[in-house]
């Protein structure tokens, strides 16, 4: 009897009355709160399960389009050879640096 009436004690304090009850209120915030975090903890985890074993998340494109041209990719590439140049250069001993702490 006694679980009953703590029962019927809390679910009386939850209705809304005359006057305003902080309690009632920052216990339903409370819950609310912990409600939508397991709610992003629960999408989060499959979002991340979805995609890690190579699903995509929405539908897939019918037509998928090329991302890249290959002139943009030898455009890139070429720049990142002749960074290589230049670093072989200073490896090399071409350039020569000059430390001004000496």
């Amino acid at each position: 009897m006694n679980t009953l009436a703590s029962i019927l004690s809390f679910v009386r304090r939850l209705r809304y009355g005359a006057g305003l009850d902080p309690v009632r209120d920052w216990l339903v915030m409370l819950i609310l709160s912990i409600i939508a975090f397991i709610g992003i903890v629960v999408w989060n985890v499959w979002a991340f399960d979805t995609v890690a074993n190579g699903g995509a998340i929405g539908a897939a494109p019918s037509n998928p389009k090329q991302l890249f041209r290959q002139s943009s990719l030898d455009a890139i590439r070429t720049v990142f050879e002749k960074r290589a140049d230049e670093e072989s250069r200073y490896v090399t001993g071409a350039y020569r640096y000059a430390d001004p702490s000496l």
